[in-house]
């Protein structure tokens, strides 16, 4: 749903998926996946951490975004293995980005961009339909399959992240985590319409929309407003009830100091920290958390170089 990066960042995490290894054996493919997913999410959380990006749980934006966080994870959480942290991060754009594990990251600046609290819903109940729905993991496993049949190492300039499989699969990805957050904003008592509307915005604020070929990883803007203008008019059931009007939603409230602290804090970017062992059952494994680099888990060469660029998700 976020404007700027989200699908880029869709394909660009399968990219770095390609350099991460699986940990668990082929024996449960179920557990795999969860461990797999666990992992990834964790070494991606340790590297924004390094970066400084993450901001700290002391920050007065928290208010804004948990109480709306809250209502969407009671209704997201059942439906994944481990619990959704909502956590703000330091950029410029607006902007928003699910990472296996159940980590969904959203920039400040997103706070200030949407106008409502059903807009901003609408970014969130998207977002958690994509680790719902284990995007990333799909498309990491389709890169292996184009990495093996084209016979070439997987590179941003030349595989995955460029491929026409890729895009086609993001796009679907992209409509069905639109279709399925318009039922978990509804499910949380979130006008299903700020979604609609937040597009909307971006064409207000831009005088364009985002279009559509077969290397882009979205659809158009306006097939997806077309979209869920019909589902909502399908299903009177579920959404029969909202209405096609902005007035009717409450403003967000923003801080009224707007001061961001650049540095990290303990708490770990979660507001009542993250729990013991967070996503190993066993207890995180070791290296985590080694402040002297990133755990042992990368290639031995390292994580790709300025990946992803500094300033993006």
């Amino acid at each position: 749903m976020a404007r700027i990066f989200l699908g880029r960042s869709l394909a660009a995490l399968a990219w770095a998926a390609l350099m991460f290894p699986m940990g668990a054996g082929a024996d449960d493919i179920s557990q795999q996946q969860k461990t797999w997913e666990t992992q990834f999410g964790q070494q991606r959380y340790m590297q924004m951490m390094q970066r400084g990006e993450i901001v700290p749980p002391q920050s007065p934006f928290y208010a804004t975004l948990q109480p709306i966080a809250e209502k969407i994870a009671a209704v997201a959480n059942p439906q994944y293995f481990t619990p959704f942290h909502f956590i703000l991060v330091n950029e410029g754009p607006p902007n928003a980005l699910s990472v296996p594990g159940g980590n969904v990251y959203v920039t400040t600046s997103m706070l200030s961009f949407v106008k409502n609290q059903d807009e901003l819903a609408g970014v969130l109940c998207h977002e958690v339909n994509h680790d719902i729905h284990h995007d990333v993991y799909n498309l990491y496993q389709q890169g292996q399959h184009v990495q093996t049949t084209a016979g070439i190492p997987g590179t941003p300039s030349g595989g995955l992240a460029e491929s026409p499989q890729a895009a086609a699969f993001t796009r679907v990805a992209e409509s069905n985590a639109d279709r399925a957050g318009a039922y978990t904003c509804a499910k949380a008592g979130f006008n299903p319409w700020g979604m609609v509307w937040n597009f909307r915005q971006y064409r207000a604020n831009t005088g364009t929309g985002h279009a559509t070929s077969a290397l882009s990883d979205h659809p158009s803007d306006e097939q997806r407003v077309t979209d869920l203008i019909s589902l909502f008019n399908t299903d009177k059931a579920t959404f029969g009830k909202f209405r096609d009007d902005v007035a009717t939603s409450m403003p967000i409230k923003l801080p009224t100091n707007m001061q961001v602290a650049q540095q990290p804090a303990p708490g770990y970017g979660y507001p009542q920290g993250p729990p013991p062992g967070y996503g190993y059952p066993q207890g995180p494994p070791p290296g985590y958390g080694n402040p002297q680099g990133p755990p042992p888990a990368y290639p031995p060469q390292g994580p790709p170089p300025a990946y992803p660029p500094p300033g993006q998700l």
